[in-house]
């Protein structure tokens, strides 16, 4: 009745205002858009870290609003507070403690006498308790209102609004009783497969897709953990999974005087983990009627809650082009920087500008679409194993150049270290083109140009699916990564005259070591400067023992005067001769093999050697000797389960004494705000069991010990 109302007073330049709770005790009054009041904003509090906290912090800097920041005590040294006019400490590393306390928030935005708080994305966002708590303390929070986050924020209750406003939905069960039996009978009413997801949140928390019925269980109960810990809130909604769908989402803003716009679309499909990992705009292959057509459904979607600010409504877009809708997101996304590229605007200045009751700058008709932008999320993660998240130190850090046309959007430096605590994203690599093939090719030029040594990250897996030729024909899908598997994880053998380049730099780095404590020794005649310089009836020869992608290889390196080296790799020889090179962070690397000339970024970080090429990056490693490579074991790591990665026991199945099956759950790890089940990986009898939920576990750590039996 409320929606009702309102669009019929809309025309006459009156909205309706909701507050209160949910259930019974809302109420709502009539505003007349002339008195929307005008809060100028000149200090800001940002609610949130890393690069979003950033991100936020640059635009504030350019409109002169000074800015605040807030911080967790292992957060203290990071690149958000470095950059932030202020910054209070506001808890452990725990984001229950600290990111997550809308009272401590609020409490430095006092103190600071700042007018408004900006959530970011994530933690507070979309928390519709503290948008309203923002209003009692008189602070603006530069998001929707409380009621739309609240309606949007609940599925069940979003997809009963977009039907009134004639968004199309997918059909499910989004309904109160939340018993097994119910939502599994409502599951094969449906159909397999199906798709169980969280009523509460984003971000692919929460979310199972379950393809048959033997898998509905523990699907349910796997998603029901992962809700409760994200969002506090275990309630689920089943729905009809659309295969082969494309996920398609249109930004969308308001603001207090009744405007709205739609700044095109964004396709988001290639996922992992339900969670995206590449997105670009606008959508490959749509016509301009479906593009307005999905624009449009989105403004009728935000009108129908009220909404102000940034949002975004999801789609999915089955290969008939028809679209259902998803949810809305109530807040600034992840991946907005592409549709800033292709529309030539800032929408956090746009954030701030409605914020503080100021129009929308543009009018639909104003807004073009001028060219293409793809964002690339480089994580701390390893795609060869199942994108399990990883942390650590950034040991080594470089970039591509950023200009107009490449943005590099990150909340750490060089030094830093990836947090267990918090999301794994390092950055994300966000560039324009004036076509798609243009922004493509730029991409991948520079994911190349991304070094970092430390940690496994997905830049290679960036490359190899950014160079896929299905992709680069724009036939993307939910299900890109399973589809085209084999050849987005291709076997990696380094080639022979990738090893005489990590070979040379070895060498070469040899020499200007010992040309620097020469130089530091002030003794250029020490007879202990390592030099190849030819020795009378002798030829210098070596060999260099070398591990690449799990293989040892010998090098034989002899030297031939004037810079000139004969290499010989597994019976083949070549001639290899170039320079090394120190440029700011990064040795440059230029080498001549029989001729051919390549040019390479390299790190050297002890035993290993990184070679970084066009075609990604390879670790290079002189083997330890045997007594460490003894001591490196891990102990446990055969007869019993260990953690794959740093993380939090959540639950234990088993218990001494137990016997279990190959493939059977033993403990639940929560590790980057993300649920992993560890599983037998043979049958066995359960000796001992090493840890209890609650306690932190490093990776690698023996979890459980078994001894193995035969099936």
């Amino acid at each position: 009745m409320i929606l009702r109302a309102s669009r019929r007073l809309l025309g006459l330049g009156w909205r309706v205002v909701r507050s209160g709770g949910g259930g019974g005790g809302s109420w709502c009054r009539l505003q007349h858009m002339s008195s929307v009041p005008r809060r100028p904003i000149n200090k800001l509090v940002i609610a949130n870290r890393g690069e979003i906290a950033c991100r936020v912090m640059r635009t504030a800097r350019r409109l002169g609003v000074r800015t605040v920041a807030v911080y967790s005590d292992p957060d203290k040294n990071s690149m958000h507070v470095a950059m932030a006019d202020e910054a209070y400490n506001i808890g452990p590393a725990a984001s229950q403690e600290s990111y997550l306390r809308g009272d401590k928030i609020l409490e430095v935005a006092t103190r600071s006498g700042a007018q408004a708080v900006h959530p970011g994305y994530g933690f507070l966002s979309e928390n519709a308790e503290f948008a309203e708590e923002c209003g009692r303390a008189g602070v603006v929070f530069v998001g929707p209102p409380a009621n739309a986050i609240r309606d949007m924020g609940i599925k069940s209750t979003s997809k009963a609004i977009m039907s009134e406003a004639s968004v199309p939905v997918v059909g499910g069960y989004h309904g109160e009783e939340q018993s097994d039996e119910r939502l599994a009978a409502e599951a094969h009413q449906i159909g397999f497969p199906v798709m169980i997801k969280a009523v509460r949140g984003g971000g692919g928390k929460g979310m199972r897709i379950a393809m048959k019925p033997e898998e509905f269980k523990e699907q349910l109960e796997s998603a029901r953990r992962e809700a409760m810990k994200s969002f506090g809130d275990e309630v689920m909604l089943i729905e009809k999974f659309v295969e082969r769908p494309r996920h398609v989402e249109v930004q969308v803003f308001g603001d207090q005087h009744n405007n709205y716009v739609y700044l095109f679309e964004r396709d988001c499909s290639v996922q992992r983990r339900h969670q995206k990992i590449i997105e670009e705009a606008p959508a490959p292959g749509l016509t301009w009627d479906v593009r307005r057509s999905l624009g449009e459904a989105a403004v009728r979607a935000a009108r129908a809650v009220g909404y102000v600010g940034a949002g975004t409504v999801e789609f999915i877009l089955d290969p008939s082009h028809n679209f259902y809708f998803m949810e809305m997101n109530t807040r600034l996304q992840v991946e907005h920087p592409v549709s800033e590229m292709i529309t030539n605007t800032d929408l956090v200045e746009w954030q701030l500008r409605v914020a503080a009751g100021e129009p929308l700058p543009l009018t639909q008709d104003e807004i073009k679409l001028s060219g293409h932008s793809f964002e690339a999320r480089i994580y701390a993660e390893d795609p060869n194993a199942g994108f399990l998240p990883g942390a650590g130190p950034l040991t080594h850090l470089s970039t591509p150049a950023p200009s107009q046309d490449v943005r590099i959007e990150t909340g750490v430096r060089q030094g830093d270290e990836v947090s267990v605590h918090y999301d794994p994203m390092i950055a994300k690599l966000v560039v324009w083109g004036h076509d798609r093939n243009t922004a493509l090719n730029k991409l991948t030029t520079c994911l190349s140009q991304y070094n970092i040594v430390g940690l496994s990250t997905n830049v290679d897996f960036l490359i190899s699916l950014a160079t896929h030729p299905s992709f680069q024909a724009g036939d993307v899908s939910t299900d890109f990564i399973p589809e085209h598997y084999q050849a987005l994880f291709p076997a990696r053998t380094p080639t022979k005259q990738l090893l005489c380049q990590a070979a040379l730099a070895q060498v070469l780095e040899e020499e200007l070591e010992g040309i620097r404590k020469v130089a530091a020794s002030q003794d250029p005649t020490s007879p202990f400067r390592p030099s190849p310089t030819p020795r009378i009836n002798h030829t210098l020869v070596r060999t260099l023992p070398l591990t690449c992608e799990g293989k040892v290889e010998e090098v034989r390196v002899e030297y031939l005067g004037e810079g000139k080296y004969c290499m010989t790799v597994g019976g083949e020889s070549f001639e290899v001769s170039g320079s090394l090179v120190l440029d700011n962070n990064t040795r440059l690397l230029s080498v001549s093999v029989d001729g051919s000339i390549a040019r390479s970024c390299v790190v050297l970080d002890g035993r290993d050697t990184y070679l970084f090429t066009q075609s990604g990056g390879w670790k290079v490693s002189v083997p330890a000797p045997k007594f460490e490579s003894e001591l490196g074991k891990v102990i446990g790591a055969s007869g019993g389960a260990v953690a794959p990665m740093p993380g939090v026991v959540e639950k234990v199945f088993v218990s001494p004494g137990q016997t279990v099956a190959a493939g059977d759950p033993l403990v639940v790890m929560i590790a980057m705000k993300m649920e992993y089940v560890i599983k037998a990986s043979s049958a066995g009898v359960v000796e001992k069991v090493l840890f209890t939920p609650g306690q932190s576990v490093a990776k690698n750590a023996s979890l459980v010990k078994l001894k193995e039996v035969e099936e």
